[in-house]
Formats: C-alpha cells, sequence, structure tokens
C-alpha cells in the first residue's frame, strides 16, 4: 500500500518545466573582442581583404587574430571561461588536432605536413576563441551576420569584376582565394543565414538587406556553374522544407519559391546542360579521365590502404598525386603528371591522415550535428522563450549540410568555413547549457 501511495503522489507531482538557458538582463552590446573576431571572420571567411587590396597594408587578418585571442585569455570569466567550450564537439576537435601532428613524421613530404598542421592550429585555436567570445543568443547572431554578410560581398564584388561571355567562358573560374565550386558550396552555407535574417527576424531594415544578399547568393551560385553547388543547393532547400521547423511552412515556402524564381531566371540554357549531366553523366570526363574525379577517388582510397593508419600526411594529397609511380610513364614519354586535390573532403582526410584521421573528423560532425538537434528540441519544449535559440540551431544545421553536401566534390576539410560552423555550434551548445532565452530582436 505504502508503494501505490508514493506512486500515486509521483503521479500527481506536476513535471518540472524544461530548463533552458537563462541570460542575465543586461543587454549584451558589440565589445573590442567581438569587433576583432567579427574581423577575422571578414578576412577569413569573406577574404575582404583580397577583395580590397589596400586593407591589407593593415594587416587585418594577423592583427585581428592577435588582438582577440589576448582579449579572450584577459576575459575568462562568465560565457567566456574558457571551461564553457568543453563538448563532444570539441573533444573531438582538439583529437584531431593532435593526431595531424602525429602523423607529420610519417608523411610523404614533412615539410608540408608541418606547414599544414602549423596554419591548421591557427585555425582552429580561432575557432575555439570564435566559440568563446559568445556571450549570448545575440552575440552568435551578430556572428552569424557577419559571415552571411562577408559572404554576400565576396559574391557581389566577384560578380562585378569578372565577366562571363560564351563558349568555354559561361562560369566563373579561379576567384579570390576560392575557385567557383568553393565559392558555390561557401553561398550553400550563407543563405540558410540569410533565410534566418529574412524570416526569423524583425526589424524590417535587417529583412531587407537579408533579402537582397540572398539574390546576390542565388544569382552568384548560378554564376558559379558548380554542379556540387546545385546539390548543396537541394540539400539545404530540402533540409529549410522539412525541417526548419521554427519558422512556418508559408514563410519557408514563400522564402524558397523567392531563390527558385532568382535561380530560374538568371541561368541560361548552358547551366541547365550542365545541371543535367549529374543525372545523365554521359561522357563526363569525371568517370573517363585519369583526372576525373572518380579515379581520384580511387587513388585515394588506395592511399590510404597503403599507409591505412597515419595517411599521406596532411596536404599531402597532390604529393601522392604526383609521385604516384603509375604515372611514371608519362613522364617517361615527356609527359606532365597533374599534383591534383582529392575533391573529396573525406577522402581527402582518409588519404592524408589514415583512419583514426577520418574517424576523429565524422565524430566532429556527427556531434556538432547531435548537439544542435538536441539544442533544437530543447529550446522547442520551452515554448516562445526558447524559440530564438531553437531557430539559430536550426539556421546552424541547415548551413552544415550545405558545406557537407558542397564537400562531397571538394577538398575543404581543413578550410576556415567549416571550422566557423562548427565554432557557432560549440557557441550555441555553450548559452544553451544554463537556464531562459532571451528574444534576439536585433542585431
Amino acid at each position: 500500500m505504502a508503494r501505490v501511495r508514493v506512486a500515486r503522489e509521483a503521479a500527481a507531482t506536476p513535471a518540472a518545466p524544461p530548463v533552458v538557458p537563462r541570460v542575465s538582463t543586461r543587454v549584451s552590446t558589440w565589445d573590442s573582442l567581438l569587433v576583432c573576431v567579427a574581423v577575422y571572420l571578414a578576412t577569413s571567411v569573406g577574404r575582404i581583404h583580397q577583395l580590397f587590396p589596400i586593407l591589407g597594408l593593415f594587416k587585418p587578418a594577423l592583427l585581428a587574430t592577435v588582438l582577440a585571442i589576448g582579449l579572450y585569455l584577459l576575459q575568462q570569466h562568465g560565457q567566456r571561461n574558457i571551461g564553457r567550450l568543453n563538448s563532444h564537439t570539441t573533444t573531438f576537435l582538439l583529437g584531431f588536432v593532435v593526431w595531424g601532428a602525429l602523423s607529420v613524421p610519417f608523411a610523404l613530404n614533412q615539410g608540408v605536413a608541418f606547414n599544414f598542421w602549423i596554419n591548421f592550429v591557427r585555425t582552429v585555436l580561432m575557432s575555439l576563441v570564435i566559440a568563446g567570445s559568445v556571450r549570448d543568443a545575440r552575440d552568435l547572431s551578430r556572428l552569424m551576420l557577419v559571415y552571411c554578410a562577408s559572404t554576400v560581398i565576396y559574391t557581389g564584388v566577384v560578380l562585378s569584376r569578372f565577366q562571363l561571355g560564351g563558349g568555354d567562358n559561361w562560369r566563373l573560374g579561379r576567384l579570390f582565394f576560392y575557385d567557383a565550386n568553393d565559392m558555390a558550396t561557401l553561398i550553400a552555407s550563407a543563405m540558410p543565414f540569410a533565410l534566418y535574417f529574412l524570416l526569423g527576424q524583425r526589424r524590417p531594415a535587417v529583412r531587407i538587406l537579408a533579402l537582397f544578399g540572398m539574390a546576390i547568393l542565388a544569382l552568384g551560385l548560378i554564376r558559379s556553374g558548380s554542379r556540387g553547388g546545385f546539390i548543396a543547393l537541394l540539400a539545404v532547400a530540402m533540409f529549410v522544407l522539412l525541417g526548419f521547423t521554427t519558422i512556418s511552412a508559408r514563410a519557408r515556402l514563400m522564402g524558397l519559391v523567392g531563390i527558385l524564381a532568382i535561380v530560374f531566371g538568371a541561368a541560361t540554357d548552358r547551366y541547365w546542360d550542365q545541371m543535367q549531366t549529374i543525372f545523365n553523366p554521359r561522357e563526363d570526363y569525371n568517370l573517363t579521365s585519369d583526372e576525373g574525379r572518380l579515379k581520384v577517388w580511387k587513388r585515394g582510397l588506395d592511399y590510404l590502404m597503403a599507409h591505412p593508419v597515419t595517411g599521406v600526411g596532411g596536404e599531402n594529397f597532390a604529393v601522392a598525386e604526383g609521385t604516384n609511380a603509375s604515372f611514371l610513364s608519362r613522364v617517361e614519354r615527356g609527359h606532365g603528371v597533374r599534383w591534383g586535390a582529392a575533391h573529396n573532403t573525406f577522402v581527402q582526410v582518409a588519404a592524408e591522415l589514415g583512419i583514426p584521421g577520418l574517424l576523429l573528423f565524422l565524430g566532429i560532425l556527427v556531434t556538432a550535428f547531435r548537439s544542435l538537434r538536441r539544442v533544437a528540441r530543447r529550446a522547442a519544449r520551452a515554448g516562445p522563450a526558447g524559440a530564438d535559440l531553437s531557430r539559430l540551431a536550426q539556421a546552424l544545421m541547415a548551413a552544415l549540410i550545405g558545406f557537407v553536401a558542397g564537400s562531397l566534390f571538394l577538398s575543404l576539410a581543413y578550410m576556415d568555413m567549416l571550422y566557423t560552423l562548427l565554432a557557432f555550434t560549440i557557441a550555441l551548445a555553450k548559452i544553451a547549457r544554463p537556464v531562459r532565452a532571451v528574444p534576439v530582436s536585433s542585431i
């Protein structure tokens, strides 16, 4: 009887309300650390110093990096305490860095591998600084705005400076730092942020600018002529339609219709002919040529089988290609050998850092998606108080989906755009940990 009484009392006790992040009543503002991080994002992702060479005289990337690290170390309190960055994603990320260092002595070219690792340490370190600089949802939305705006500016400058023509000049080629395919993936990762500001913000000025930026991004994606970018766009569109539940279905549908209207209005017959080869490859060089993606991927798996533990070394895929014994007959006949890229991020990691490196890389992505899904679900259960966090989580999921889809055809394993998205993910998990969300009504 006692057990029955206890059970009845427990059933009668109301369930505790879901715990959601609590943010202090003090409204966060731009401070020196956040400004330095924003400048770093504009240079590392948006390459703004290469778009406008006069900015290079002031070394904005170096200056922002040094100042951001210094300011972050001086502000180890509250949400900016380094201990707040503890997460499964952070653990896998640091493990990936350590494994990159361990693989250096076994690389085909140790000098290339060491230089890669030094640069990669800087990228990961700044990723943690970006995550650490975020104090609340407003800070995160500000940095997402910088990421999106930098991509819009980059795309707009490219469209204004590189003119297209007939023949093989129908699409963009080598640009500032990125090539057309890289730019298309960057655009696919930034579009969800533009959609977030277009449909999830209340300020008319922000929404108008987001709409204008969305149009530029859509036009840039078309001009890139990238099939991988087109697939990334489709992946993002599917997630927005089916998974972006924090924005009404009507608003999502209207936003996607607007994007598609720009796409269909700007796309040429040559563009659609190129996209049709995705489903009807015919004589696509990617399937027939030794330099096509299919045979490159096969050789990448061969490099993995030959070096299953440590791989050929960071950034050494091109070295493996250039020294491949099967191409020696070409050299003997006086033909050159292309020191090419892997054209697939996962093949790149597997070939360069071996099976352990690939597992760590997959761990980074899987834990990032799980973290975002967990934040979205918990915030959704909190009702209106958690709406902004849930929208931020779903926008980041869409951005990561765009990156992953595009990276299936590109070598982007160590690019800043990925580690910036991961920084946002770690930051969101951090601010969602304690207890009540504040609406992100203004930037």
